[in-house]
């Protein structure tokens, strides 16, 4: 019998009746290339009420059960690119970066190229190797389509030390967000546990049962009718953690086609990773960085008339 890395059981819903099997499936698995779900299809590692040999093609009718069998992780030759990256800061123990919207972050199912790891390795020849070939010097991700900053490590002593730092919450991370609606409250602190939603697994969501504590603090800067703009702090890095907590809050990112909906104003999550501060892992020295808005983040909230001026760590 074949060693799985994961077997996944997806039920599908009534609302999905017509859809392709392989655009269902690169729904789900979102950082996955249509190749490789097209592979997945191809070599019968994906049943549908317990028959094998379906087609990519075939048309869900809504209420079936999906089997997924993800294969172990081939062993990948991760090449550097020439693709651009904002560097914000530099020494001889780390790098951070000012990612772009719609870049991942390192390799995954089914793509080796055009990620953020790629292209450091062209521009950045000393990186930390705890990770292996996938993920060298990465400490910590973003999403896809959230802009901002990136800590890279670019030695080994350097990366255990942020990996410590990140675990024990004393890097200081900070994110501005458009969200939809007008807060009741504007400060907050949103505690709960976040896991897989049961309802759907593409999804994660605040759970009460089989999560992880996540924790996140906000504040309302400033709001336009139907639109807030929020400074928010995390004390833990959960996955998608603030993008569920909005929508906890029934105020969804703006452009959030996961957690709220798709919108002719943004075409990405407005979601950006704009201030680091912590203690230099060698140094000790207390070490400030700030990542600038990404062009399309100014744009959006220029048209709504958020003031950006009012993010007052940016704007010292």
């Amino acid at each position: 019998m074949e060693n799985y890395k994961e077997i996944i059981e997806i039920k599908v819903e009534e609302k999905e009746k017509g859809k392709r099997l392989d655009s269902f499936l690169s729904e789900f698995f979102e950082d996955a290339t249509r190749n490789y779900i097209q592979k997945l299809i191809d070599n019968d590692n994906v049943n549908i009420d317990n028959k094998n040999k379906i087609k990519s093609g075939y048309k869900l009718k809504g209420k079936e059960v999906i089997i997924v069998k993800i294969p172990q992780d081939e062993i990948l030759e991760v090449l550097p690119e020439d693709l651009p990256i904002d560097i914000v800061y530099q020494d001889k123990d780390m790098v951070i970066i000012n990612k772009n919207p719609g870049v991942i972050v390192h390799p995954a199912q089914g793509f080796s190229t055009g990620t953020l790891v790629n292209a450091v390795l062209y521009h950045i020849k000393d990186l930390s190797t705890i990770n292996g070939v996938i993920r060298p010097g990465i400490v910590h991700r973003l999403d896809k389509d959230t802009s901002g900053l990136i800590i890279i490590a670019k030695n080994d002593i350097a990366h255990v030390k942020l990996t410590d730092m990140f675990r024990d919450k004393t890097i200081e991370k900070r994110y501005v967000c458009i969200c939809k609606g007008n807060f009741k409250n504007k400060v907050g602190r949103i505690e709960s546990l976040i896991g897989r939603d049961p309802r759907d697994r593409k999804k994660m969501a605040v759970v009460t049962e089989n999560g992880k504590i996540a924790i996140t603090n906000y504040e309302v800067i400033d709001s336009v009718d139907g639109f807030s703009l929020v400074d928010v702090g995390i004390e833990t890095g959960r996955t998608h953690q603030i993008r569920v907590h909005m929508k906890s809050l029934n105020h969804p990112i703006l452009g959030d086609e996961t957690y709220g909906s798709s919108s002719d104003i943004a075409k990405r999550q407005m979601l950006h990773s704009y201030y680091l501060k912590f203690s230099h892992p060698i140094t000790g020295d207390e070490t400030v960085i700030l990542g600038e808005l990404k062009d399309d983040f100014k744009n959006v909230a220029k048209r709504l008339k958020l003031d950006l001026a009012k993010i007052i760590r940016m704007n010292k």
